[in-house]
């Protein structure tokens, strides 16, 4: 890659933000994104459509966004591709990425991961690329039905890559540096490169962390007959931890609460145990997303929203009890935790000259012998 300039000194000032402190509204309050209005835009990539749950972002304080990114692309056009290497830097390195259709092949920090639907990544502001995904070759209206999943069946692999993501704030307002740009990447050699520079101060215990669907920790297992209860179903409720509370330096939890279709046995699950209940109780502010099938939710009043297959609803701790699922229902359910309150954001001044700063941040190299060996060391720290 060549010589790389050196750390500047007055980095130092920026080492974590210093804009205004973040807010989770922990109000009862209740925002419905439905997917029937839903808009797809090519925000940042021609290939990419984003389809964000803009009611629940502003009504909880512009604090905490949750997207679709639905590809609609194929990869073989000049102007689409792998990307370049890049970074995020949201408040407390927060990036999550649930992939629920086709296939992608990411790069964290010199580390190839092959994933389909189900799998889980939770990176704190590790340089990355995406460099291969599928792609379908419907058209648009057609791409945007295809059905999503968290099981990696190979009719759910066979459509247009697409992942649910969430961060903390909007990108447009912290910085994503590009570290090399697509037509500086020397494949020999960049890849396998880990890159770390002092420009982020991670909570404690956040890092990199990826589940496949298949490993152990992530089957599902049956939520017990009294914790299921209050929830109507025409079969057991099962529930899958996605692990993310500790990595992502206690700021959120995640879970995914699921039924199989009728006479079938679709979710991979577990032979030992129930779900712990208590990890869907946490939360300040709570996410639901209905990923395929339809849930129902009741108020304290007693009134009943019904959610499709799309829809997101964003809540007040308390504002809202699921009470129903419908058969083949896949729903992942956020849980946001009171750290987020201990965050700031990134001033715009920070967030412009970070971004400006490109290449220049890589102050440091290690090569592995193999690219599949060693932990993740590319966080931004020293």
């Amino acid at each position: 890659m060549g010589v790389h300039a050196a750390v500047d000194a007055k980095w130092g000032g920026l080492a974590r933000p210093a804009g205004d402190p973040l807010r989770l509204n922990k109000e009862k309050f209740i925002a419905v994104d439905r997917n029937r209005d839903a808009a797809f835009d090519p925000i940042y990539r021609p290939q990419a459509l984003y389809n964000r749950a803009m009611e629940g972002f502003i009504a909880n304080n512009e604090t905490f966004l949750f997207q679709e990114v639905a590809t609609n692309l194929p990869i073989y056009r000049e102007d689409t591709g792998p990307t370049d290497f890049h970074l995020h830097l949201p408040p407390g390195g927060f990036q999550l990425v649930l992939v629920t259709s086709g296939m992608f092949t990411f790069d964290y920090d010199g580390q190839m991961f092959y994933v389909g639907p189900g799998a889980v990544i939770l990176q704190s502001a590790i340089v990355h690329r995406q460099l291969f995904y599928t792609w379908s070759g419907l058209s648009t209206e057609e791409n945007l039905r295809t059905p999503q999943s968290v099981v990696p069946d190979p009719m759910s692999m066979g459509f247009s890559g697409k992942f649910l993501e969430a961060f903390i704030t909007d990108p447009v307002t912290f910085p994503n540096p590009t570290v090399v740009a697509t037509d500086l990447i020397d494949e020999a050699e960049t890849a396998r490169t880990a890159f770390s520079h002092p420009l982020h101060d991670r909570p404690r215990d956040a890092g990199f962390w990826f589940q496949d669907p298949l490993s152990l920790d992530a089957l599902f297992k049956p939520l017990a007959a009294g914790d299921a209860a209050g929830i109507a179903a025409a079969g057991p409720v099962y529930v899958r931890d996605l692990g993310i509370e500790a990595p992502s330096g206690h700021l959120a939890t995640g879970h995914i609460i699921a039924t199989d279709p009728a006479r079938q046995s679709l979710l991979p699950k577990s032979t030992t145990g129930t779900a712990q209940a208590e990890g869907l109780a946490k939360g300040e502010v709570v996410i639901y997303r209905v990923i395929r099938g339809s849930a129902e939710f009741r108020d304290e009043a007693g009134t009943t929203i019904a959610l499709g297959t799309g829809d997101t609803v964003t809540m007040g701790q308390g504002a809202l009890t699921l009470c129903g699922l419908g058969e083949n229902t896949q729903v992942v359910r956020l849980g946001l935790l009171k750290g987020i309150d201990n965050l700031r954001r990134w001033t715009p001044t920070q967030r412009d000259e970070i971004d400006g700063l490109a290449g220049q941040i890589i102050t440091a190299k290690n090569k592995r012998p193999m690219r599949s060996q060693g932990e993740p060391v590319g966080y931004l720290y020293k």
